[in-house]
């Protein structure tokens, strides 16, 4: 699964994009701090960047400047500046795109698909997460082990996505509903509960019975 890292100061805007992004299936890493940023993003190595001009200490295309000498990664350069040169400059210093706030945010998904098909040459393989005892297909929407394949609902594919995330730690029904959420599908606390059930009666069918594990009064924990 490809992981994206948002090089953002606007914590407000960080943490919409990181929320944003996961409901799409992307891992996401983001810097909350800006004193070191080009040796912690090197650090992290993500799937792709999204860098922000405006930054504390560096600004961005500084930074996209350095990484560049060391780096390929893919980078997508986030600006409020309505600026021809700037843009002009950042694909010059090896950018592979530009938008400027504010943006569609489906804009920037399609944007970031792009830019990730093109560098993996059509390969949806970072689609897939590998669970230890399961794959998770993120692009099929479907469980793989061993020879079997399950196939999963929009709902199932979101809940189990969220619980791999935060595999380990308990997570409440209201995060869980909270990250469901959207303006065309909206999950209740019953519709929860069965979409809970059926996902472990799937899980249960390939030998991962009580992988999902209820926490009484507190939510669920993918174990």
């Amino acid at each position: 699964m490809a992981k994206i890292l948002i090089v953002e100061d606007d914590e407000k805007l960080r943490n919409e994009l990181e929320i944003f992004l996961m409901k799409n299936g992307y891992e996401v890493g983001s810097l909350s701090k800006f004193d070191n940023t080009v040796k912690d993003i090197l650090k992290i190595s993500p799937s792709l960047i999204l860098l922000d001009i405006n930054l504390p200490f560096l600004d961005g295309e500084f930074v996209l400047k350095e990484i560049r000498k060391v780096s390929d990664v893919p980078i997508i350069m986030v600006t409020s500046r309505e600026n021809e040169i700037d843009e002009l400059l950042s694909l010059n210093y090896g950018a592979d795109d530009y938008v400027t706030k504010p943006f569609n945010i489906q804009i920037l998904l399609a944007k970031i698909a792009t830019v990730l098909k093109r560098v993996n040459k059509g390969d949806i393989s970072y689609n897939k997460i590998d669970c230890g005892n399961f794959t998770l297909n993120i692009s099929k929407s479907v469980i793989e082990k061993d020879d079997k394949v399950i196939d999963l609902t929009k709902n199932e594919l979101k809940i189990l996505h969220f619980l791999v995330q935060k595999r380990g730690h308990i997570v409440s029904r209201d995060e869980i509903m909270e990250y469901l959420w959207d303006s065309s599908n909206f999950i209740d606390d019953n519709t929860l509960t069965v979409n809970v059930t059926r996902l472990r009666n799937k899980l249960e069918d390939i030998n991962l019975k009580d992988i999902i594990e209820t926490k009484r009064g507190q939510g669920y924990i993918l174990k």
